[in-house]
């Protein structure tokens, strides 16, 4: 399937991700890229994309398909990976932020972010109910509607469900790591981060 084709709650968000990307931006990372859809989108504006994943088949697949090598694909931590700081104009990550120590790994993400760059993240996070309840009945409308478009795509990566954290559970020591930082509650049971150095 073609990435333009392909859907899911974690790509629905993509364009609202990039919208964020600082101008002018000339490099960027792509933290926990899986199979590199995200990243491949952001090299067809962006000269300098490196994307890294601790999965060795989510970066072949990733590989196989940008047989170019426009991206530069890493197999590895990002955590420990040599990467320079305030390398970057952009760093983002989707879906992966829960896998790791959030607190150290918003640290890391933010220490590699240049002045005036732009951090981006999006993740799931657990709802609470009731309270949370009529939101969620409202994404499960917008989901079942994408489905029976038939576009819907799973991802082969390694998943972590359900997630961990609630929202609030985030929210808070995401804004003591990454003071300003902007914390905004999706639709479909995610949550997205945004913050300029």
């Amino acid at each position: 399937m073609a990435d333009e084709q392909r859907w899911n709650h974690n790509i629905h968000y993509h364009r609202m991700l990039l919208d964020a990307m600082p101008e002018p931006c000339t490099s960027a990372l792509d933290v926990g890229c899986g199979e590199g859809v995200l990243a491949r989108r952001m090299r067809q504006s962006i000269s300098q994309v490196t994307a890294i994943d601790v999965d060795p088949n989510s970066i072949e697949i990733a590989r196989r398909r940008d047989p170019e090598s426009r991206i530069d694909y890493r197999l590895g931590d990002f955590m420990t990976a040599s990467l320079e700081p305030a390398s970057f104009d952009f760093v983002v990550c989707v879906a992966a932020l829960h896998h790791m120590d959030e607190g150290l790994a918003l640290r890391r993400m933010r220490e590699l972010v240049r002045p005036g760059g732009t951090l981006a993240v999006l993740g799931p996070a657990r709802s609470r109910y009731p309270a949370e309840l009529p939101r969620d009945a409202t994404a499960l409308v917008v989901d079942r509607a994408h489905r029976l478009t038939g576009s819907r795509w799973e991802s082969p990566a390694p998943t972590l469900a359900p997630p961990p954290h609630t929202y609030r559970e985030i929210r808070l020591p995401a804004e003591r790591t990454v003071p300003g930082v902007r914390f905004r509650r999706q639709l479909l049971w995610r949550y997205s981060m945004t913050w300029t150095s």
